[in-house]
């Protein structure tokens, strides 16, 4: 898990619209979501990007959904494939990824 903070892309710069995704339910429903931000992984040899529901605020404590993802022919992830995460080896480096944007200034501000 040496890549772990390899090529990670912060979002927040970006306009509203270069940043979002929907997302439909299984139901039809749709839920508009934003790009905190997106990573690759040479161990796990995919991309992924991380997301958070559109709207909410800074200081608003809010659930973060991740999904590997299939890129775009422009390389972008808002519409290329998500794929859900369901090894557990996968998860964990996932999550080491979000504490280190979480926990690095650099890359969280």
């Amino acid at each position: 898990m040496a890549d772990q903070n390899k090529n990670i892309v912060n979002f927040s710069d970006l306009d509203d619209d270069q940043r979002q995704i929907t997302l439909v339910d299984e139901k039809g429903n749709e839920e508009l979501y934003e790009i905190l931000f997106t990573f690759d992984s040479e161990d796990f040899n995919r991309s992924y990007v991380l997301l958070i529901p559109a709207g909410a605020q800074e200081d608003e404590q809010v659930d973060i959904y991740p999904f590997a993802y299939t890129p775009d022919e422009n390389g972008d992830a808002t519409s290329g494939d998500l794929q859900p995460i369901e090894d557990d080896d996968e998860w964990d480096m996932v999550q080491g990824v979000l504490d280190v944007f979480l926990h690095d200034e650099n890359l969280s501000d």
